[in-house]
């Protein structure tokens, strides 16, 4: 057995569930209710789902869901801005494909495909430079979306559009940080949180130390983890460890990606081309340097000035009922949104959660809607 392999074990992964149920209930016992734990992280959220973890601790550990799927979190105004975009003559705008039905106000990118506009997927920036390169009558514009994680890659896809000359192609950067959306939902009075299993993506970049800041300001325990089953157990045993000792600190159970200062190239890329700015998030509001701009010095690939892109008017969050703001915060699971499978589902979605593979609604309505209540082991 390869050391990969070993983290998708099924008999290692009972006897390491039978220890996480046995010291939860032990932590239950003192705590006198469930611990309650958040995962930042969509491909978290989604692997937990899949895993059917919650129904199995259910009783014992309760997992919420937080900030940690970029296409959720980006904002409803960044959205209209996309869609203004995708309208002016001459302009093609190249995305990722989950950003395609995320609703703006009154319109999403693939309505304004429908009607005519030329927006395409591509599955790599690059792909939208080479194809400004075929194309040099049209302006390409790329959606600069996701964390830490893509960052670095459009950073040096920018690199290299301006080592080619390649003047017809920009950036609409609407990248985001996760530290600062961490400290904005930690600072909420009504979350009461017991741990935090933070992303391994972007903890690659960021390294363990960006998120000392979660024990030295809210003495929490959290545990970086990976994807595969084993990860998330260890990750949970971690938190139930700390929680029972009355500990709290960082721990990096991903060490096979993860170091303590990260991906040092990548971070003195996105610094080269970005810097850190105020921005809004869906469901958060706006959070102090939590958002990537582009420097001056790239102004020219910027495409909120090559193409005076004015903000859109500030207009309602979220049809009634939706309850995307709530989830995104770790304050309520999707189940508990009136609209979830009912009129919201991923055929018909009503909010950003149930847009994107890794919202939490999408991962509970694909894997966890038919969930035993109460069930456990």
């Amino acid at each position: 057995m390869s050391p990969l392999d070993r983290f998708c074990d099924t008999e290692l992964s009972r006897k390491l569930m039978g220890r996480v149920a046995a010291l939860a209930d032990e932590v239950a016992e003192r705590l006198g209710r469930p611990a309650v734990f958040i995962e930042v992280c969509g491909t978290h959220t989604v692997a937990i789902s899949r895993l059917g973890l919650r129904s199995l601790l259910a009783g014992r550990v309760e997992l919420r869901s937080g900030p940690g799927c970029p296409v959720c979190v980006t904002d409803h105004q960044e959205i209209d801005m996309m869609v203004n975009l995708a309208r002016l003559p001459g302009v093609t705008v190249g995305t990722f494909g989950d950003m395609l039905r995320v609703p703006g106000s009154r319109s999403s990118l693939e309505r304004e495909r429908a009607g005519g506009a030329d927006v395409r997927i591509f599955y790599s920036p690059l792909d939208a430079v080479a194809f400004a390169e075929a194309n040099p009558e049209r302006e390409v514009v790329f959606l600069g979306i996701g964390f830490e994680t893509t960052a670095p890659v459009v950073a040096s896809t920018l690199m290299r559009a301006r080592l080619q000359g390649v003047k017809n192609f920009s950036i609409f950067s609407a990248h985001k940080l996760i530290p600062p959306a961490i400290r904005a939902v930690l600072s909420d009075p009504e979350l009461k949180l017991d741990g935090l299993i933070l992303p391994g993506h972007v903890s690659a970049i960021t390294g363990r130390r960006a998120f000392d800041f979660i024990v030295k300001e809210y003495g929490l325990p959290s545990v970086i983890s990976g994807f595969e089953p084993m990860d998330i157990l260890i990750a949970l045993h971690e938190l139930l460890l700390q929680l029972h000792r009355g500990e709290a600190r960082v721990a990096n159970k991903y060490t096979r990606v993860v170091r303590e200062e990260g991906n040092l190239d990548a971070r003195k890329r996105i610094a080269e081309c970005f810097e850190e700015v105020d921005v809004p998030w869906r469901g958060l509001g706006v959070i102090p340097e939590s958002g990537l701009s582009l420097r001056e010095t790239f102004r020219d690939f910027d495409a909120r000035f090559k193409l005076n892109i004015e903000p859109a008017p500030p207009t309602p969050l979220y049809p009634p009922g939706c309850a995307c703001k709530e989830i995104l915060r770790g304050k309520l699971l999707p189940t508990e949104c009136r609209l979830f499978s009912n009129v919201c589902t991923p055929v018909h979605p009503v909010g950003p959660c149930m847009v994107s593979s890794e919202g939490a609604c999408a991962a509970y309505y694909r894997f966890e809607r038919f969930s035993p209540v109460g069930g456990g082991i």
